[in-house]
């Protein structure tokens, strides 16, 4: 029973750390770290070394899939494809369906795209939009936003799917193409069906969050180069994922083919893809591209660090032999280990407020179940995605963001993003639970 309660003692402390003393999440984890190690008795030379390892596995992986993401985002954004993919999808869908549109565009723009840079990037948008139409603002904004939530959460590349795919060894492929499905449905229920309900909710932006550059007709990329680049690196891993089931293992194609899928080359070919179709194609020059480029990868240090302290923290769990422990307790448990998981992480995530800590600290505590007989890894990696995004409220930036930029009361901020993210959490465990019926 000892090592449960350590468990359980050093997430206190982590919570604690970071929601009442407001020390850097990073300095959090390594701190926690050492007590769980010193608790289980290992000496302070192994816990370093667990540390530099589950840190260097972590980072290993995601320095390039945060990097590369960073510098597509940026491009896609800059070069006014974002703003071409919402102008399309508006006029296809017309202003009854608007909602469904902003829906489409943040789904879009959000795969490629980190949820806080989405947020700031396509809000001015939808800002605008609901200016010129008259249309309630949390009617048009909301559902583009349950998409950047949705795509954060559950869907490689993005930082705590990819890194939790990796520690579980769930298929890149395989995890990105059940959580369309898992994603779908969600965004629907969470933006344009619940979205009308907030229609009385008067939100009035402040002046300083309304203004934005907005390019001119004549220099925006086209539809399909803009849809194209935003997609890649989904286009790629699906591609991949597909075609590997058609083609025979000993092809000398084969290698490349499912190279391609890998989710670092899948976003570094993008990446490169991006600088010609929405740079050097329409006249920039490299050494501008460049700078760009640098500039958008200069806020990713902490993520990083984050990341790499949630990644030492499952290498501690593992080297005291807790992770062990708990794998055989819960066993013998007459719950789910797909319903554990997202508990996990939905109590992280409402303790913590960073949905990224809770999908990592989770995935580092059932990591054994992933291993189970009849338990899909891929599911446990969105079975957590979806617990991390449960019940916003206070204590997560996001929450604040919304609050601040939608100029609404703490009340009003409760009563529609608190309720639109729980919704998504709801909908991904139910989205789950009925896919791990079928396979």
């Amino acid at each position: 029973m000892m090592p449960l309660l350590i468990v359980l003692a050093g997430v206190l402390l982590l919570l604690l750390l970071i929601t009442v003393f407001k020390l850097n999440a990073f300095i959090s984890f390594t701190l926690v770290c050492l007590f769980v190690g010193l608790a289980m008795g290992l000496p302070l030379n192994a816990i370093i070394d667990a540390l530099k390892k589950g840190m260097g596995e972590t980072l290993g992986l995601l320095v390039l899939i945060l990097g590369f993401g960073a510098m597509l985002g940026k491009l896609v954004a800059d070069s006014g494809a974002a703003q071409r993919i919402t102008q399309t999808l508006v006029g296809a869908f017309g202003l009854k369906r608007i909602h469904w549109a902003l829906m489409l565009t943040g789904f879009i723009v959000g795969i490629p795209m980190f949820y806080s840079v989405g947020f700031v990037i396509l809000i001015p948008i939808a800002f605008t939009i609901a200016e010129a139409t008259g249309l309630p603002l949390l009617l048009v904004g909301l559902p583009m936003l349950a998409s950047l939530s949705v795509t954060h959460g559950y869907l490689p590349p993005h930082p705590a799917p990819t890194a939790i795919a990796a520690m579980f060894h769930a298929d890149i492929g395989d995890t990105m193409m059940l959580g369309l499905l898992i994603a779908i449905p969600a965004i629907i229920v969470a933006g344009p069906i619940l979205s009308p309900r907030f229609k009385k909710i008067k939100a009035k932006p402040l002046a300083d969050f309304t203004g934005h550059e907005v390019l001119d007709e004549k220099d925006l990329p086209s539809t399909f180069i803009s849809i194209l680049t935003a997609l890649m690196p989904v286009i790629l891993i699906a591609f991949s994922g597909i075609a590997n089931h058609f083609i025979p293992k000993e092809s000398a194609i084969y290698p490349y083919i499912e190279g391609i899928g890998n989710p670092v080359l899948a976003m570094l070919l993008s990446v490169l893809f991006a600088i010609w179709s929405l740079g050097v194609r329409r006249g920039k020059r490299i050494p501008d591209i460049m700078d760009r480029l640098a500039h958008a990868v200069s806020s990713i240090a902490m993520i990083l660090l984050i990341l790499a302290g949630a990644g030492g923290l499952k290498e501690v769990l593992v080297a005291s032999g807790i992770s062990e422990y708990l794998g055989e307790l819960l066993r013998h448990s007459q719950m789910s280990p797909l319903f554990l998981a997202w508990l996990i992480a939905a109590v992280i995530r409402v303790s913590v407020g960073s949905a990224t800590v809770a999908g990592m600290t989770a995935a580092g505590i059932v990591l054994p179940l992933a291993s189970l007989p009849h338990v899909s890894a891929e599911l446990m990696v969105l079975a957590i995605g979806s617990g991390s995004l449960m019940l916003s409220h206070v204590n997560d930036g996001g929450f604040w963001m919304f609050k601040e930029y939608f100029n609404l009361s703490v009340k009003e901020t409760f009563m529609t993003w608190t309720v639109v993210e729980t919704t998504i959490s709801l909908v991904g465990l139910a989205g789950v639970f009925v896919i791990n019926h079928f396979i």
